[in-house]
Parts: structure tokens; sequence; C-alpha cells
């Protein structure tokens, strides 16, 4: 069963300096239908203006993750983690018992796009922790490619929940295949372009919650990125 969350459905904040779209229940944006799926509670594409950002604010109980597709992020952190993200390069923080932070775009020209994701850790008070890691595009074009996982295979980020992201990029016409272990479920995220997921049209920005099937068969419409969640 796959089950499509369309772009234009998801809740909307414009700040002036901030342009969100939200697919899950955030912030002033309630909706009761779509309050999570699995693990996943938060997907927020943000536009964030050239100098702006979030000034330190606090958060716990959740692994964050963060994936720009244009411009960069400057990150800080009281556990003294701090880099400035841009595009090939996934964030992880995992705020466990107690984090600050604040994320700034640097650029005074460039707005940044991005892709704020949270997660429920698997136990709650966990010790803070921060990282980043950068990859080369190649490694997920006609392909998927982990970013983060459990165990941190494939020399993904590891995160503390039974829960993996991987992304691939597949060009017009371009196809790949990923197997759903019985009882594991996928979220699907198109941040690009536009893809076809067992024969369902997928368009930017479009999600998909997927359940009870064996195999997911994507295939690229429209030189298509996709994010892939594997969750229990």
């Amino acid at each position: 069963m796959i089950a499509i969350r369309k772009s234009d459905e998801r809740g909307r904040a414009n700040h002036g300096w901030l342009d969100a779209r939200r697919t899950f229940s955030f912030a002033e944006y309630h909706d009761r239908a779509h309050m999570g799926f699995r693990s996943l509670r938060v997907i927020n594409e943000d536009r964030i203006a050239p100098g702006m950002g979030f000034g330190t604010h606090p958060h716990n109980d959740m692994e964050i993750l963060t994936w720009v597709l244009s411009g960069a992020i400057a990150h800080k952190d009281n556990t003294g983690g701090g880099s400035t993200l841009t595009p090939n390069m996934i964030q992880h923080m995992s705020a466990g018992s107690g984090i600050t932070h604040s994320e700034f775009n640097p650029s005074e020209e460039e707005s940044t796009h991005l892709l704020q994701i949270w997660m429920r850790p698997e136990a709650a008070g966990l010790e803070p922790s921060y990282s980043d890691l950068e990859f080369d595009p190649a490694d997920w074009r006609g392909k998927f490619k982990t970013l983060a996982s459990p165990d941190g295979v494939d020399g993904s980020v590891t995160i503390r929940q039974d829960a993996s992201l991987s992304v691939a990029e597949l060009a017009t016409g371009e196809s790949a295949t990923r197997p759903l272990k019985s009882g594991r479920h996928a979220w699907i995220q198109v941040t690009r372009g536009s893809v076809s997921v067992n024969g369902v049209a997928l368009e930017t920005g479009d999600g998909a919650a997927v359940s009870d099937e064996k195999e997911l068969n994507f295939a690229g419409r429209e030189d298509g990125q996709i994010l892939l969640f594997d969750l229990n």
C-alpha cells in the first residue's frame, strides 16, 4: 500500500525570512491525520533568506538530520559541534537529554534550501551528540546510497533508532529497486524532479507512506532525487 502526501497539501509557514513546507504537524501547523509516520516525526522543507536563521534554541529526545539542497547552513551547538553544511553533506544531531544549537544561512546573497528531519530515538535521555559527513554525489547517481543508519553501514552517520535514510538520483528512464523486509515500512520524499514507485507517480515535494510492499521499484521520470526512509 502506498499513500501519497501531495506537496501542495502540506502545511505552510511563511515568516518572510523563512518559507517552510511541513509534511507533518509542526509548531502552528496541526493536522491530526498527519502527526508523523512510524518513528519519523518531522520533514520540514525550509527556504531561509540570506543572513537569516534560527537563534539558539533547545531540543531533547530527538534524532535530527539535515539535508541541504542548495546554499548552506552554519550550525553551532553546546556540545562543541559546529560546521557549515552544503549540498552532498548529511548532518546528524542527537538531542538526547538536552542540547541547544543555532542555525544560520551564512550567505548575504544566496538563500538556503534544506530539509529538516526529526525521528524519535530508541530511548529517552541519551547522551547528546553531533556528527556530519560529506559524500561524493556519484555514489547515488542511478542507485541508492545510505546516509544514516543505526550501525553506520556504508559509511553513513549513526542514528539511535531502528531506521535508515538513503538517497538516489534517477535520470529520466533510469531505474532502481529496493526490497522491503517483512514488517518494515518506508517513507519516500521526492526532493527534486519526478519519479514513479511501483507505478505511482510522485512529483517534487511529494511524499508517500509505504506499508505491506515487498519491493519498491523506482523509475526516473524527470531527473528525480529521492530520500528513502526504511522504518520499523
